[in-house]
């Protein structure tokens, strides 16, 4: 439950306390000791004449049900429907929200060898799992099975994108990959592979043959979870 703070309505921050102001509270005490309104304002920067930035904030949170998950899928488009919220206020969220996500995810990257599915899973469920359209990405490894790069190799819209594997194979030979991994996400949530990503998949290990390249896996991931599509059983 997102924290209250008790101080009253329409009073510009400038004119808080220096305890209650959340940029000198974080200065003084961290970044932990601020609730999710106040954080959510230093990146608004400032509210309008009715509010401060720490009520809008909380008007922010409030439309996305307190859940800084919900928050992270509204576009810019969404979260201008909030009453002083422009394309700058906007911009900044979604790239805050961003910046989350691209920061959970790099821990699994830090492992010393990516070999299986649930190790790529780790990757890529916090950077695609609550996308509301279709992006399909892969990652490059080398012999040692440690990540190269992962690359964005499409977007698509709610119910499929599209995977070409010459885009696919021409940056593992300039990396020198030997090894890759194929991942996009359902923002329907049903993890369960379709024919048509079972057989670009195939056609992408097929692919991969000719440059003895290894497609280790396919994953499918969502909010809920994630699919291996070669510990399912989906290919081989």
């Amino acid at each position: 439950m997102e924290a209250v703070v008790n101080l009253p309505s329409h009073t510009a921050i400038k004119n808080w306390a220096d305890d209650d102001k959340p940029r000198e509270k974080l200065m003084n005490n961290g970044a932990a000791s601020l609730s999710d309104a106040e954080l959510l304002a230093l990146i608004l920067n400032n509210g309008h004449k009715q509010k401060s930035a720490v009520e809008l904030a909380r008007d922010i949170l409030r439309n996305a049900a307190f859940n800084l998950c919900e928050l992270g899928k509204q576009s810019v488009r969404q979260l201008k429907k909030n009453r002083g919220v422009g394309n700058a206020k906007a911009v900044a969220i979604v790239a805050a929200m961003e910046l989350s996500r691209r920061r959970q995810a790099c821990y699994s990257l830090k492992k010393e060898t990516i070999r299986h599915g649930s190790d790529a899973a780790l990757y890529f469920k916090p950077l695609l799992g609550d996308h509301t359209y279709e992006t399909f990405h892969v990652l490059y490894l080398n012999n040692a099975s440690k990540a190269l790069k992962s690359s964005c190799i499409s977007k698509g819209g709610i119910t499929n994108t599209f995977a070409d594997p010459r885009i696919i194979f021409r940056e593992a030979l300039e990396l020198g990959a030997t090894r890759i991994i194929l991942c996009h996400n359902h923002p329907s949530g049903n993890l369960t592979p379709s024919s048509a990503d079972i057989s670009i998949t195939k056609k992408i290990k097929e692919a991969g043959l000719l440059f003895d390249i290894a497609v280790l896996d396919h994953i499918i991931v969502s909010e809920a979870g994630y699919c291996s599509m070669v510990e399912e059983g989906f290919i081989i």
